[in-house]
């Protein structure tokens, strides 16, 4: 997820007032600890909410919201990369040739405004993903999706452009999966926040009360909810931060009852000794990675002085420069890893292919590599390089982070780069290649958060047609491996499959991977429940206060 972080702060940590308390739901058990308490709960985060529509957003921050408010078909189990029916009625089917998968939802579900929840708002949901088909929406997600037909109120049927497609239940339960109120929602254009929230247009565990874009967000319990994660408390308070430190004094003052995303790795470190907190762990999986905007960036297709091989020459040199054990050190303070591969250590298909490919060889950065790369295919040096980041949504350590990056490519002379930063809202946009521009950005930094626990997210979203990071990229070979990869039921076949895609991709290199890291959360004493899964998706819904 997205392409996908986000971190705004508020800017001071004033204390966080909580909403009423509801009646307590007794005889739901938490932890295996005891009944709940209900009540309410407060969440402080730095990332950052773009939008509620669902259609015109793919990055964490939203999808943070958006696993609270809407249902899903499949959701992930807690805990687990296995899907379980959310408002689907089962598992599922496929049909004898494999191209069409049929649900069967619940019958008698409703939205928290009183409307009824059928198969026609799930066609009428992925339908309006592609007739908006906004540049920075979830959209690549369901590529392998041809059609959604809903021929009773109960029963959806995907038609699907890859056989057994192995990837489509987790997709259904990604970004691009949440299930919208027709009635409420344009058919053709993003509905704004405001009408969202006024049409009480949601179905997940909880219906969202109050809502303001980036500063606070309320949640009630929708006790119509029927799915995979009904919530143990009440009332969820969520307040946006505008700096990691003002959400470590919050944690640390009592004022917030768990504090998620995005701490610093000194302020990790220093709570860890704080006995009046507790930090917990999820799995990794969240990738740091370097793009290339293939049109404008040195060389690129849409530059006067275009040369595909001087540009890939451009790309290979950085690779032969950077030190991903120097930024995990000395900047991430090893919370981070370096990452050699476009699919993350532990995932099935995982290959270092880039420690070989450049640098030392070994992992290291080679200054003599880098020379005689740009050497050979006539490029003149140094080479001038526009590197845009970001800090309101990648987190503040960013800056340090770039500001190495930067140090290592200038070493021998043979880069001169130019460092820019834009606030995350203008960024998303500026950023993306479209039919109608090139894009602003050269060389510009994303990280990612898998919308499921499977590789095809490592390499679907990034190297289809018509992928994430919008930068121009396609490789028609690569694009048919990946839907080949997707179909293969044989698991030795398809890690093979996984592995040739990732040796071509490191050739072409349109992406470079630099860090893979884990989550943290930190919670005060008194609370349990707080579950970080494997595609970064925390459910406020197991979360109880004592």
């Amino acid at each position: 997820m997205i392409a996908r972080v986000v971190h705004r702060l508020a800017a001071s940590a004033v204390a966080i007032a909580m909403m009423a308390t509801l009646a307590a739901c007794g005889g739901v058990k938490s932890d295996g600890e005891g009944p709940s308490q209900g009540g309410a709960v407060t969440i402080g985060t730095t990332d950052k909410v773009n939008m509620l529509d669902p259609a015109g957003t793919y990055e964490m921050g939203s999808f943070a919201v958006f696993v609270q408010i809407y249902p899903f078909l499949y959701s992930q189990n807690y805990g687990s990369a296995e899907m379980s029916p959310d408002i689907a009625a089962d598992g599922g089917s496929w049909s004898k040739d494999g191209t069409e998968f049929t649900v069967r939802i619940k019958p008698g579900l409703k939205f928290a405004n009183g409307h009824d929840l059928t198969s026609s708002d799930v066609k009428f949901s992925f339908d309006r993903l592609r007739r908006i088909d906004n540049a920075n929406g979830p959209l690549p997600l369901i590529a392998n999706i041809s059609s959604v037909e809903a021929p009773d109120a109960t029963t959806v049927v995907f038609r699907d452009s890859v056989r057994n497609d192995v990837t489509l239940k987790q997709v259904l339960g990604s970004p691009a999966g949440p299930i919208v109120d027709e009635q409420s929602f344009g058919a053709d254009k993003l509905t704004g926040d405001d009408a969202i929230v006024k049409a009480d247009a949601f179905a997940g565990p909880y219906r969202l009360t109050g809502f303001k874009l980036n500063d606070t967000a309320g949640y009630r319990r929708y006790e119509g909810y029927r799915g995979l994660t009904p919530a143990r408390n009440d009332v969820v308070q969520v307040k946006y931060f505008a700096d990691a430190s003002n959400l470590k004094l919050a944690i640390q003052q009592g004022q917030v009852d768990v504090a998620y995303r995005s701490l610093t790795p000194t302020d990790i470190a220093d709570l860890g000794n704080d006995d009046k907190v507790r930090i917990v762990t999820g799995p990794g999986g969240e990738e740091r990675y370097i793009v290339f905007n293939m049109r404008i960036m040195p060389y690129g297709a849409s530059r006067p002085d275009a040369d595909p091989a001087k540009a890939l020459a451009v790309r290979k040199a950085m690779a032969d420069l950077v030190d991903r054990p120097a930024l995990a050190r000395d900047v991430y303070k090893n919370t981070y890893q370096p990452l050699y591969s476009f699919i993350p250590n532990g995932l099935a298909g995982h290959d270092d292919t880039l420690k070989p490919a450049y640098g030392d060889g070994r992992g290291g950065p080679s200054l003599d590599k880098a020379r005689e790369t740009l050497r050979s295919a006539g490029v003149k040096t140094p080479v001038d390089i526009k590197l845009q980041y970001n800090t309101d949504h990648y987190g503040p350590t960013s800056a340090d982070e770039y500001a190495a990056v930067k140090a290592q490519l200038e070493n021998g002379g043979l880069f001169k780069v130019d460092l820019q930063q834009t606030e995350w809202t203008q960024y998303t946009k500026d950023r993306v290649v479209t039919k109608a521009s090139d894009g602003l950005y050269p060389v510009y930094q994303l990280g990612w958060l898998p919308d499921y626990s499977d590789p095809d997210n490592y390499l679907s979203p990034f190297f289809r047609n018509d992928n994430y990071p919008s930068n121009g990229y396609r490789n028609e070979h690569i694009n048919d491996l990946l839907i080949r990869q997707a179909g293969e039921q044989d698991r030795k076949a398809r890690a093979a499959l996984l592995r040739q895609i990732q040796r071509l991709e490191t050739e072409d290199l349109s992406t470079l991977p630099l860090l893979q890291g884990s989550q943290i959360a930190v919670t005060g004493r008194n609370v349990r429940g707080v579950t970080l899964d494997a595609s970064f998706r925390f459910r406020y819904a197991s979360v109880t206060k004592s």
